[in-house]
């Protein structure tokens, strides 16, 4: 089987070009998992994910959503040191905090069900 060139004999974009609506399409399908999740909050799971990835940071899972949000206090305050969350914790409100304590706290399956 003949591989698709380009004019200079490399690779064809044709293909990836043709699949781009496809992924586009999946990805589109996928958002209304993240429809309810607090401004923000998706993207404290991206480092503080399950705690099956085994990763050096601490997973959310299984937190109260008053725990979550003194810690917020105490990075925001410095009672708490820290490299980054302490800058991140300060560019939330207390009610955008609250917000994503909330939602972090429901269990994993909860806060991707499909409504």
């Amino acid at each position: 089987m003949r591989r698709a060139t380009n004019r200079r004999g490399g690779p064809a974009l044709a293909p990836v070009l043709l699949a781009a609506p496809v992924l586009l399409a999946a990805l589109a399908a996928s958002a209304p998992a993240w429809a309810d999740a607090a401004s923000g909050a998706a993207a404290c799971t991206g480092c503080h994910g399950p705690a099956a990835l085994g990763s050096a940071i601490p997973s959310l899972d299984g937190h109260a959503a008053d725990d979550i949000v003194a810690q917020m206090h105490a990075f925001r305050s410095g009672e708490r040191k820290a490299t980054v969350m302490d800058r991140i914790a300060s560019g939330f409100t207390e009610e955008e905090t609250r917000a994503i304590a909330e939602w972090l706290a429901k269990p994993e399956a909860a806060r991707h069900a499909q409504p």
